[in-house]
């Protein structure tokens, strides 16, 4: 079953009066249940195509569906549609610094079921599989780079989204933490079919995905050392 079809998408953006191209035409199916790597160079659009995908932006032409169906960032109902269905984890973490790291976490899943206590009990359980539960109470600025970035991780994955979106989810973790997060990436989308979007450089890790494309001057094609 494909979970996500992309067909010809194109964004753009002005800079200095000039247009400049980012996508041109990008084409992808991604089947339930799959792990996609896209490596590519820098400002070659990766993070430009994952905020498309998760509905952050609006491309210029083109279009996205999901299950069949054809979605857009000004359709009714969408946050409610992100906050269930994608989870996102940014390259820069954007955590909400008045709140603790549990509450981070649970957050998203407050948003959807106004349940608090469900929504802790919840963060506190993703917070133990990411070795980070004794760092509940402590607030981002507290936290090193590598745990605010596993508190993201967890964030994104607590409302069991049908689709993660990850941008450089390692990007801030040392070696043991890297490799644990992958193995926990590819533990949840054994067992519970999630499918995975990774933006990542490192080679190992695209390596351990089901698929590994590479953007280059606007379109995705087949990565090849």
């Amino acid at each position: 079953m494909i979970i996500l079809e992309v067909k010809n998408l194109c964004k753009s953006y002005l800079e200095s009066k000039e247009k400049l191209e980012i996508l041109k035409g990008v084409d992808l199916k991604v089947m339930k249940g799959e792990t996609l790597a896209i490596s590519g160079e820098s400002g070659s659009g990766k993070s430009t195509l994952l905020h498309l995908l998760g509905m952050l932006d609006s491309a210029d032409s083109g279009e996205i569906l999901y299950s069949g169906k054809k979605i857009t960032i000004k359709d009714r109902g969408i946050n409610n549609f992100r906050n269930q269905k994608i989870g996102f984890v940014f390259q820069f973490h954007y955590l909400l610094e008045d709140f603790t790291a549990i509450e981070n976490v649970a957050m998203p899943m407050f948003v959807r079921t106004g349940n608090y206590q469900k929504s802790v009990s919840r963060a506190g359980e993703l917070l133990q599989m990411l070795d980070l539960y004794a760092r509940r109470k402590h607030y981002p600025n507290q936290l090193s780079g590598g745990e605010q970035q596993r508190i993201a991780v967890a964030r994104a994955l607590i409302n069991d989204p049908e689709l993660v979106l990850a941008d450089e989810p390692t990007g801030n973790l040392d070696e043991n933490h890297s490799i644990e997060l992958i193995s926990y990436i590819q533990e949840l989308n054994r067992s519970r079919q999630q499918t995975f979007i990774i933006v990542t450089h490192n080679k190992t890790i695209a390596n351990q995905m089901d698929r590994h494309l590479f953007l280059s001057e606007g379109v995705l094609k087949p990565f090849s050392d």
